[in-house]
């Protein structure tokens, strides 16, 4: 069973999503205060677990009609969007461990497709 292209396009945007929510659950935290009205007021906090949700949606669509072991790993995409979405949104400093962590990823993740064929 081969994995169609769009499987594929659907987990790349399910982590997309994925990493937008882990930015906003971050901001959610920041601003966190343990009571109940301002738990409710804290729109990032929402927008985090409501942009989970859609990742997991679109997770579940790839997942229909490709081989696991070609679009699980692509999950880990995520890391590599949360890295720059850090550096944008947080100031995080790019590292060299961290570039090496992502030519990892992104070498692995191109072996496993190349597998596909």
């Amino acid at each position: 069973m081969k994995t169609p292209v769009s499987s594929m396009l659907l987990m790349l945007v399910a982590s997309l999503f994925g990493s937008f929510g882990a930015a906003c659950l971050k901001s959610g935290a920041e601003r966190l205060q343990f009571n109940l009205i301002a738990l409710i007021k804290n729109y990032y906090l929402a927008a985090g677990v409501g942009l989970f949700l859609l990742s997991s949606y679109f997770f579940v669509l790839g997942l229909r009609q490709g081989e696991l072991s070609v679009l699980y790993p692509m999950v880990s995409l995520g890391y590599i969007w949360t890295l720059f979405l850090s550096r944008i949104f947080f100031g995080e400093p790019f590292t060299r461990t961290k570039i090496l962590g992502l030519a990892l990823v992104l070498g692995g993740i191109v072996l496993l497709g190349a597998g596909n064929r």
